[in-house]
């Protein structure tokens, strides 16, 4: 499905040229049919000779509406840009022209209205006139069709030109993620709230719990039409009406954009590529006040000029767009910038999630260049290298792909060793460029190294403590743990982690402590003087070890003393059914202070469990 709008001088015919091709009249408000001049958008529909149906928004000329005028021209596919032989080319002509430039709307056709009022002779030098004006723009190559809408004279030729241009026409993506930018709201006896638009990137389905951005209020789509005609599922490229159920018209405005839930976040800023009109006779600062318009959407802004102090007419530069409310955006969208008086320029939304950057950075520059000319793998790398990491739901949001689409070329950048996916794949998944996820092993190991020079009878790094050293989120540190420990980055025992390479080793000053402490332990291996002491670094050294046992504070046992007793207590309880703390004391003659110690350690690692005052095995 495709749409179609005009563009032109007021009073050129373009409402009388769009209700003589489809037989509606898209002035629908008393005030344009008194006046004879479009105010707001109009829209109608028409069926081509191929049986292809199109829908037709009809924008209003007069340069006081202009406003009006982009709140319909950005969803359109191809544009009947409309000049009268009685006129020829005008301010609004060339206003117009200069919009569907910077929209970059390539497919146009140039339609001459009011044919019937001029002779054979005019009607060529306004086609020249015509032809010169859009020379240096994208509808250079366009068609020219000269029409009458009172004599009907070239309309059957203009239907003919329109359905050949988009037999060829790709039709807009379906990314599955629906975008409605509300351009009317209102309500009917009934029916209560309506909003119409033109859907982009995915489908609306009855039923659908839907969301309206920036505000973040939620809805359900209870009807859809589109021309007029119910349907229980629309797609990407149609015109279409949505009566809502659970919000009311008060709760909406033109501008705010209908999706489902949860993936738009509203921005408060733009990364683009800015480029002035040439005709504009002056130039733009750095931190001018503009209004910014993209679809429907109209805010005030401040640009922010990123590589130049001033763009002059008909050059481009870096811009960070300051908006003054929250709009919802996404990478890829077009948008115009005006004064009180006149377009200055437009372009291509690049980040709608944007930094604050210094000025003239060079690696911003760059980054910002690869997003708007690479390819798609070049565009998700630059998103990564300076967001990242992202989820993959963050991904799809920024890069504007699909989820077949990024799932296809993640698959090949991984392959290619040129970004890193981490945790299970789906929408949770963390992707790491991989300059990103270098840079972050190097940080890990950096700090486990640092921890192993300081306490080398340590066994590793607590994970804990890694979490505050990592700028992800909490909750994703396991997953980028276990990641590095699978890759080889690190090694892992229970609590800790460490560098591979990494072993514990005793000096020769610290290894004659150590052996010491074990032997003064064994002259009595049941009951081991409290008495007996080692430095805190040495004895968790032999914890880790396992050279020796520790049940408290004050009760440690050679490792092959504590072994001993363990066997004998379970053989005892397996010989006589039971066991007491008395009968442990004298099996090993010890005290009772050890022998409560070893049975009370039984029962907290579930070798045997109290009935009593005797004990059994679990």
């Amino acid at each position: 499905m495709f749409v179609l709008g005009t563009a032109g001088h007021v009073d050129h015919g373009k409402s009388a040229l769009v209700h003589a091709l489809t037989g509606i009249d898209p002035d629908r408000l008393d005030e344009e049919k008194e006046r004879g001049m479009t105010i707001d958008l109009g829209f109608a529909w028409i069926k081509l000779p191929s049986g292809r149906e199109v829908s037709l928004v009809d924008v209003p000329g007069h340069e006081r509406f202009i406003k009006n005028m982009l709140a319909g021209v950005g969803g359109i596919d191809l544009a009947l840009l409309v000049v009268a032989a009685d006129e020829g080319v005008m301010p609004q002509t060339r206003e117009h022209l200069a919009i569907l430039d910077l929209l970059r709307i390539e497919r146009g056709i140039i339609v001459i209205t009011k044919k019937d009022l001029v002779d054979d002779e005019l009607l060529d030098l306004v086609t020249m006139e015509v032809r010169e004006t859009v020379e240096a723009t994208l509808l250079a190559e366009a068609p020219i069709v000269a029409t009458s809408a009172i004599s009907r004279e070239g309309l059957v030729e203009l239907a003919g030109l329109i359905d050949s241009m988009l037999e060829v026409a790709v039709p807009r993506r379906d990314i599955g993620r629906p975008r409605l930018p509300i351009d009317r709201v209102f309500t009917i006896a009934g029916f209560g709230t309506i909003v119409t638009g033109t859907l982009i990137d995915g489908r609306l389905t009855l039923g659908q719990e839907l969301e309206i951005v920036p505000q973040r209020t939620k809805a359900r789509l209870r009807g859809l039409q589109t021309h007029k005609m119910r349907v229980e599922s629309v797609g990407p490229g149609r015109r279409v009406a949505v009566n809502l159920a659970g919000i009311t018209t008060s709760d909406l405005h033109r501008g705010d954009v209908l999706t489902t839930p949860g993936w738009l976040v509203p921005s408060t800023a733009a990364d683009v590529r800015i480029r002035l009109i040439s005709s504009l006779g002056h130039t733009v600062r750095h931190n001018t006040m503009v209004t910014f318009h993209s679809h429907a959407a109209e805010v005030e802004s401040r640009i922010r000029l990123l590589d130049k102090e001033e763009i002059k007419p008909g050059e481009s530069g870096w811009a960070q767009l300051a908006l003054e409310h929250p709009v919802a955006l996404v990478k890829g969208d077009f948008f115009i910038v005006r004064s009180s008086k006149e377009t200055l320029g437009g372009g291509e939304v690049v980040d709608a999630y944007p930094r604050r950057h210094r000025r003239f950075h060079a690696g911003t520059l760059n980054n910002l260049a690869s997003r708007e000319k690479g390819s798609p793998d070049e565009v998700l790398v630059a998103i990564l290298e300076t967001k990242g990491p992202l989820s993959m739901d963050e991904l799809l949001r920024r890069s504007s792909l699909s989820s077949a689409e990024a799932e296809t070329l993640l698959n090949t950048l991984t392959s290619e060793g040129r970004v890193v996916v981490v945790g299970d794949k789906g929408p949770k998944a963390l992707v790491f460029s991989a300059g990103g996820w270098n840079r972050l092993v190097e940080q890990v190991q950096q700090a486990v190294g640092e921890h192993h020079r300081r306490f080398p009878l340590r066994p590793g790094l607590p994970k804990e403590e890694i979490k505050s050293r990592l700028k992800i989120s909490a909750q994703l540190v396991p997953a980028v743990l276990r990641h590095m420990v699978l890759t080889g980055a690190l090694a892992e025992d229970a609590r800790v982690v460490r560098l591979p390479s990494f072993n514990m080793e005793l000096r020769g000053e610290q290894q004659a402590k150590v052996d010491s402490y074990i032997r003064m332990l064994s002259r009595d291996p049941y009951s081991p003087s409290s008495e007996i002491s080692l430095e805190p670094e040495l004895l968790d050294y032999l914890v880790a070890q396992r050279k020796v046992v520790k049940l408290a504070d004050n009760v440690i046992f050679a490792a092959q003393a504590y072994d001993t007793m363990v066997q004998k207590i379970v053989d005892h309880i397996k010989a006589k059914g039971k066991i007491t703390v008395a009968e442990v004391r004298d099996l090993f003659q010890t005290s009772r202070k050890y022998a409560l110690a070893v049975m009370e350690h039984l029962d907290e690692i579930r070798v045997t469990r109290r009935v009593g005052d005797e004990r059994i095995l679990r």
